[in-house]
C-alpha cells in the first residue's frame, strides 16, 4: 500500500509539475494576449461609453456615442454602405477567382512552380506598395490601363477619379492579391481522392458533374475557411482607400465625395483627425458586433452544406 501511495504520489506530482511547464511555455503569449490584445479591447469598450479624447480625460456620457452614431451620424451610414458594396463583390469575387486559378494551377505544365510563385507573389507584397502601383495603373491620362483601352478605341474612365468607377477599382486592385486563398484552395484541391473522379468517369460523369458533385464537397471545408476569412479581412479594408484618395490630395482621403469612405477608414478619421477616442471606440465595438453576428450566421447557414469527411456532414 505504502508503494502504491508513494507511486501515486509521484504521478501527481509529475502532473502538477508538467501543468506548470506548460504554463510557463505559454506565458510569454498569454502576456502578449492579456497587454496587447485583451487588455486594449476592454479599456475601448469602457471608452465607448466616455466623451474621450486624446487631449481629455474621458467623461461618462453612457450610450450617447451608439445612439449618436445610428440617428445622427449621416457619415456613418455611407461608410457602411461603402464597405457593405466593398464585400458583397469582392467576397464572391474572391472566392470564385481563387478556386479558378487553384483549378488552372494544377495543370501539368513546364514551369508550373514559376507560375505559382507568380500568383502568390501580390499577396505577400506591401499593400501600400500595391496601392501605389495600381494608383499609376488607373491613372486616367497616362495610366496603363487606360492606355490599353485607347488601342481598342475605348475612353476608359476616370477611375479613382470617379464616384462610380472608384469602389469597382479598388475591388480590381484587391483582387490582385488573393494568391494566399489560392494555395489553401490549392492544397484542397491535391487531397480530393482520384479514385472518386475515375469511378465517376467510369460511370460516365462528365468534367462539369465530377466537379459539382466530387471536387466541390470535398473541398467545401476550405471554401467556408476562405469564405470566412475574406468577409472578416473585407469589413477592415482600410490601407487601399486611405494610400490611393490621400496620394492625390492629402486629406481626401475617402474620396470622391465620400465614395470610398469605408468604415475603418472613417473610424480612423474620427480617432486620429478629430481625436474623438470615444466616438471611434463606439464605431470599432459596432463593427466587431456586425462582423462577429455575419461570420457566426454564415457558419450556421454552412453546416448542412459543408462536409468534413466523403459523404458526410457535420
Amino acid at each position: 500500500m505504502g508503494r502504491v501511495s508513494r507511486d501515486g504520489d509521484s504521478r501527481g506530482n509529475a502532473m502538477k509539475s508538467g501543468r506548470w511547464t506548460g504554463l510557463l511555455f505559454v506565458s510569454p503569449w498569454l502576456a502578449g494576449f492579456l497587454l496587447l490584445t485583451a487588455g486594449p479591447m476592454l479599456y475601448s469598450l469602457y471608452l465607448s461609453f466616455t466623451s474621450a479624447s486624446m487631449l481629455s480625460a474621458p467623461v461618462w456620457v453612457g450610450a450617447d456615442n451608439y445612439a449618436a452614431i445610428v440617428s445622427e451620424d449621416p457619415l456613418f451610414w455611407i461608410s457602411l454602405t461603402n464597405t457593405a458594396y466593398y464585400v458583397g463583390v469582392f467576397v464572391p469575387l474572391s472566392v470564385v477567382l481563387s478556386l479558378a486559378l487553384a483549378m488552372l494551377l494544377r495543370a501539368r505544365v513546364r514551369g508550373l512552380r514559376v507560375f505559382r510563385t507568380l500568383f502568390f507573389l501580390p499577396s505577400v507584397t506591401n499593400v501600400v506598395a500595391v496601392a501605389v502601383l495600381w494608383l499609376w495603373i488607373f491613372n486616367p491620362d497616362f495610366g496603363l490601363l487606360n492606355s490599353a483601352l485607347r488601342v481598342f478605341g475605348i475612353d476608359g474612365p476616370l477611375w479613382m477619379q470617379s464616384e462610380e468607377w472608384a469602389k469597382p477599382a479598388l475591388v480590381v486592385m484587391s483582387l490582385w492579391g488573393v494568391g494566399g486563398m489560392t494555395l489553401i484552395f490549392l492544397a484542397a484541391l491535391q487531397g480530393v481522392p482520384a479514385e472518386l473522379h475515375e469511378a465517376a468517369m467510369l460511370d460516365g460523369a462528365g468534367a462539369a458533374r465530377r466537379f459539382f458533385a466530387i471536387t466541390l464537397p470535398m473541398i467545401s471545408p476550405s471554401i467556408l475557411f476562405n469564405t470566412v476569412m475574406s468577409l472578416i479581412g473585407s469589413f477592415q479594408v482600410f490601407t487601399q482607400a486611405f494610400v490611393m484618395t490621400g496620394t492625390v490630395q492629402p486629406g481626401s482621403e475617402g474620396g470622391p465625395n465620400n465614395a470610398t469612405l469605408f468604415y475603418v477608414l472613417y473610424l480612423y478619421k474620427k480617432a486620429f483627425q478629430e481625436f474623438r477616442m470615444g466616438y471611434a471606440s463606439a464605431l470599432a465595438w459596432i463593427l466587431f458586433l456586425l462582423t462577429v453576428g455575419l461570420t457566426w450566421a454564415l457558419l450556421r447557414l454552412s453546416k448542412s452544406r459543408v462536409h468534413y469527411e466523403a459523404g458526410h456532414g457535420r
